[in-house]
């Protein structure tokens, strides 16, 4: 993968929808639990090993077309998040690393995914900048229904959307860790403001 590549049409669109749809109305979508980078936005965060892939599609059965497409053979630990931004919202230059709050020396993820699930024909801003270093590798502006992949180890930001439209997307960081940083990470747990929401 030269930084990232695109699948545009992914899904059927009556997916598209209902996966809009059961996002918006779900209980844990709350203020991020992200970290600063992540200003003015929204979202939930599903932690879980490959083992447990079963226990996330029964609790999120929407994710279940989702997971079945985006997720590697090769990765074993995953950190999913919808996204949501609105008029204002940004992500300021950062690198995935999400599952350093339960295992310090994790690498970042091997890839990142990305469907662009909402995104408004009129949008202003809310591109994705990818960089290498100090080097802009990438600038996507995104599409509905666009599955994206791109490189773990990039940093990366989010425009500021400047239109007062939603512009949701589903972003899955995929990890390959050891077997030793496997024993810290969580089978599977929710994250969220909105509930305490912890898993096994």
């Amino acid at each position: 993968m030269k930084y990232y590549h695109r699948h545009p049409n992914a899904f059927p669109l009556d997916y598209l929808n209902d996966l809009r749809g059961e996002i918006l109305a779900c209980s844990y979508l709350a203020v991020n639990n992200l970290n600063r980078d992540f200003i003015g936005t929204k979202g939930f965060s599903v932690v879980f090993q490959r083992s447990e892939i079963g226990e996330v599609e029964r609790r999120f059965p929407f994710f279940k077309p989702y997971l079945d497409q985006a997720l590697q053979p090769t990765c074993n630990a995953f950190y999913l998040n919808p996204l949501l931004l609105v008029e204002g919202s940004r992500v300021d230059p950062h690198i995935d690393r999400s599952l350093r709050s339960y295992c310090k020396t994790v690498e970042p993820p091997l890839v990142v995914s990305v469907l662009y699930v909402q995104v408004p024909p009129n949008l202003e801003g809310g591109e994705l900048v990818l960089r290498r270093h100090k080097q802009q590798v990438g600038q996507i502006k995104p599409q509905v229904n666009t599955l994206l992949y791109f490189q773990g180890d990039l940093t990366h930001s989010v425009n500021a959307v400047k239109t007062a439209a939603t512009r949701l997307s589903l972003v899955c960081e995929q990890y390959s860790l050891t077997e030793t940083e496997l024993q810290d990470i969580p089978t599977f747990t929710v994250e969220s403001r909105a509930v305490k929401a912890k898993g096994r």
